[in-house]
């Protein structure tokens, strides 16, 4: 056996230790249903033989967007449909999700070789972009909607997708990944262990002359925006990468190197981005401390965030926007006074404008009323439980910031609360205020 090899079998055997652990051990993950997860077979030119499987949820939109979603060494596209949250995602959000399994089963992706380093080169790029080719012919995706995710070796192949079609793809997220080419070793499924352990070091432009000049030698138009992830303790790909994708991503998309904003939308997490002179965020980056190599976790909200970023959950228009309706009382937010600081209520659902909520892309709830928009505010920047939720200008600050969970309750960046109907209240007029997460029904929310 070849070094390489040797070392990749080493990885693909951590991995499964690391999968037991967390109750994600491959033979254990649950099986799609076969009604669900839909094996396609001559999908177009396939020089690897991959494997392709389709979800689309019965709730599909029209026109839907696409995402593909890479599983990491000795994994498959079955697994990685079954262990992470992004098939839910797509039941809420309509989407469809392409997952592609490697060849031979449950190897690396090939992120090494000139092939697939290059557009149309060769090697697994060709055959996934087939698949997406497929998906847009035979289930009306939408060509200006395609998205790609993965995890490691994955994340990996998120990076090259990103650099040898950026003419294709709008957005990525990639979970403990390395930079683009930062895997070269002119051999197909190659393993780099200097890239590995965070040896590999370049400058911001260096990093991103590689995009530039070899994934798509002459490209000139649009780049995808960029989501990164990488915890602290990741022993299987350090976490130094992460800071080597930020440098190429950031230089590639133009903005500064320097984080344009800095928060911990959870315990333990920081998130830094990089936005342009808009002040849209180009890329984004999640350092976890004391994680390892085992992301995206199920059930933690990461993949609604992946979507999130991509815009995966906004609406045909570009904005995830509708009633925000409280599960248990079948009623809508409402802002029932144009005066800013009026606390929220519960009202019997009208399709008014004021129950007319608006996700943007900085994670506010906007509201249009007689008296202009307003943002969802917990009043006063209060943390405590019981503080009012009130209408109140927009102003960018982590009060005004919600996080949308996979339990469907709704928390507030700066206090880590739910959104919550007083009192169990089923009644018009019933209040809304900020509570500790209970779990209970009257902290769960639907939008749309």
């Amino acid at each position: 056996m070849s070094r390489s090899r040797s070392l990749a079998s080493r990885l693909l055997g951590i991995v499964a230790v690391l999968g037991l652990a967390l109750g994600l051990h491959l033979q254990a993950a649950p099986r799609a249903a076969a009604a669900s997860l839909v094996q396609i077979t001559n999908f177009g030119a396939n020089p690897t033989g991959l494997l392709m499987h389709v979800y689309a949820p019965d709730s599909v939109r029209p026109d839907p967007p696409i995402l593909l979603a890479l599983h990491g060494c000795q994994g498959t596209g079955p697994y990685m449909h079954s262990s992470t949250d992004f098939a839910s995602q797509a039941d809420t959000y309509g989407f469809l999700v392409i997952y592609p399994s490697t060849s031979p089963s449950g190897s690396c992706w090939d992120v090494s070789s000139d092939q697939a380093l290059t557009r149309n080169g060769g090697s697994d790029p060709v055959g996934l972009m087939s698949m997406i080719t497929y998906a847009e012919r035979h289930y009306g995706g939408n060509p200006d909607a395609v998205y790609v995710t993965g995890q490691s070796s994955g994340a990996m192949m998120t990076n090259v997708m990103l650099a040898d079609y950026p003419d294709v793809f709008k957005a990525g997220a990639a979970f403990m990944g390395v930079p683009y080419h930062c895997f070269a070793t002119g051999t197909v499924r190659g393993w780099n262990s200097a890239c590995a352990q965070g040896q590999v070091s370049k400058t911001p432009q260096q990093w991103g002359g590689l995009v530039r000049n070899t994934g798509y030698p002459g490209y000139n138009g649009p780049r995808p925006r960029v989501q990164l992830w990488h915890g602290t303790a990741d022993s299987i790909l350090s976490h130094d990468n992460l800071g080597e994708e930020i440098k190429q991503w950031a230089d590639v998309l133009g903005v500064s190197q320097t984080p344009s904003s800095t928060d911990t939308p959870a315990a333990n997490w920081t998130r830094t981005r990089y936005g342009n002179s808009a002040g849209t965020p180009q890329v984004e980056a999640y350092s976890l401390a004391g994680t390892g190599h085992q992301l995206p976790v199920k059930g933690a909200g990461m993949a609604a965030e992946a979507v999130h970023f991509m815009g995966l959950d906004a609406g045909p228009s570009g904005g995830t926007t509708g009633a925000l309706r409280a599960v248990a009382a079948g009623k809508c937010l409402t802002d029932t006074n144009t005066t800013p600081g009026t606390q929220q209520q519960i009202h019997t659902c009208n399709g008014g404008a004021n129950q007319t909520w608006t996700r943007t892309a900085s994670n506010q709830l906007t509201v249009n009323t007689g008296g202009g928009t307003r943002c969802l505010d917990a009043s006063a920047k209060g943390t405590t439980n019981g503080t009012k939720v009130i209408a109140w200008p927009c102003n960018g600050q982590p009060n005004q910031q919600w996080k949308f969970n996979p339990n469907g309750t709704v928390t507030g960046a700066q206090s880590g609360l739910c959104l919550d109907v007083a009192g169990l209240g089923t009644t018009d007029g019933t209040p809304v205020q900020l509570w500790s997460c209970s779990g209970g029904t009257n902290q769960r929310w639907t939008m749309g």
